[in-house]
């Protein structure tokens, strides 16, 4: 490895480490907008990243794809249909922080490869190797004893992941980078999130302009809490290899399960640190299967042979689980929309 190769792996770590260290310390942000409600927050996060986001692209003079894309009717569709399903996973996360769920919300991000996995065996039709199948099964164990610790289904939890994962699938087919994805997709949620802040304005429900400079200043900033952490994610996801990208992702749920604990000291019960445990054991298994794949396949590159068992490539613990708002997914690359 040369020292300019060096060079750019260390920088693109450093960016990762940005990138999930912001995306985990968020649940400091939200309470920070109160006394403005979680559909106030979030209508103001789908403005202010359209704005900060469509003045980067001016910068970088990358416009080219806007025409593309809007003489592609079937990609314009799954781009709405990533919108409205991110719409969910923002909102629910907002919510949730603000409401005292921080380390359910965290679990939501620990669960979502196993809910990635179910989705690509429900409608893709891929097969699962045993060590898949077993982490699939305790994850699906730890599900039951989590409704039985918090007496209800862990549905933050399930709808984060659930929302997630469904968003995943859907960028599979829309072949855009980061920043323009983020883009095209909250220019779909533009100007119904700008009709909702008028028609709480005009109500008398607008904390925007009522609260203060800094307040308002604050609102705004959402668009860089949603952008920031995008622009390390690039800048990362082109110096490191996929695989030390999809170990880092886990940096944000646990940087957010610590603080839901050590700073928002919400209660973890006996039973729902069984769960936790149930969750994190699959996921080392997980972990460890799409590592043991990663050496196989490296060890088949060399010597120009396939690479038996691996049909489920884009299920793997280490590319199927998330990253932030807008980045392509596929076997080679992570999908990205962070809370």
């Amino acid at each position: 490895m040369t020292e300019k190769s060096r060079s750019e792996r260390r920088t693109g770590l450093l960016n990762g480490f940005a990138a999930y260290g912001m995306w985990g310390i968020v649940p400091l942000f939200w309470p920070l907008l109160r006394p403005a409600g979680a559909a106030e927050i979030l209508a103001h996060r789908m403005v202010w990243s359209l704005l900060i986001v469509a003045v980067a692209l001016l910068v970088m003079r990358r416009w080219a794809w806007a025409g593309e894309l809007l003489r592609q009717p079937r990609k314009l569709g799954l781009v709405t249909v990533a919108a409205v399903v991110i719409t969910v996973n923002w909102g629910v996360y907002i919510w949730a922080v603000n409401s005292g769920h921080v380390v359910e919300a965290s679990l939501g991000y620990f669960i979502n490869p196993l809910v990635t996995i179910a989705l690509g065996v429900l409608l893709l039709k891929e097969r699962l190797r045993p060590v898949q199948w077993a982490a699939v099964g305790v994850g699906f164990a730890a599900v039951l004893v989590l409704t039985i610790g918090y007496g209800r289904p862990p549905w933050i939890s399930l709808s984060l992941a659930v929302s997630f994962a469904t968003y995943g699938l859907v960028k599979k087919k829309v072949s855009l980078g980061g920043i323009e994805s983020l883009a095209a997709e909250t220019a779909v949620q533009f100007v119904p999130a700008l009709a909702y802040l008028l028609w709480l304005s005009s109500h008398g429900g607008s904390t925007f302009a009522s609260h203060g400079a800094g307040h308002a200043t604050l609102l705004a900033a959402t668009g860089l809490v949603t952008a920031l952490p995008l622009v390390c994610f690039g800048a990362a996801a082109i110096r490191v290899p996929l695989s030390t990208l999809g170990l880092l992702q886990y940096l944000a749920p646990v940087f957010q399960f610590l603080l839901g604990i050590l700073y928002f000291h919400e209660e973890m019960p006996l039973e729902r640190w069984a769960g936790f445990g149930l969750v994190w054991v699959a996921l080392v298994l997980l972990i460890g299967d799409a590592l043991r794949m990663a050496r196989r396949g490296a060890r088949a590159l060399r010597n120009g042979a396939a690479v038996p068992g691996s049909t489920a490539t884009a299920t793997t613990a280490v590319s199927a689980a998330p990253v932030t708002e807008g980045a392509v997914t596929g076997p080679d690359r992570p999908v990205d929309a962070r809370p």
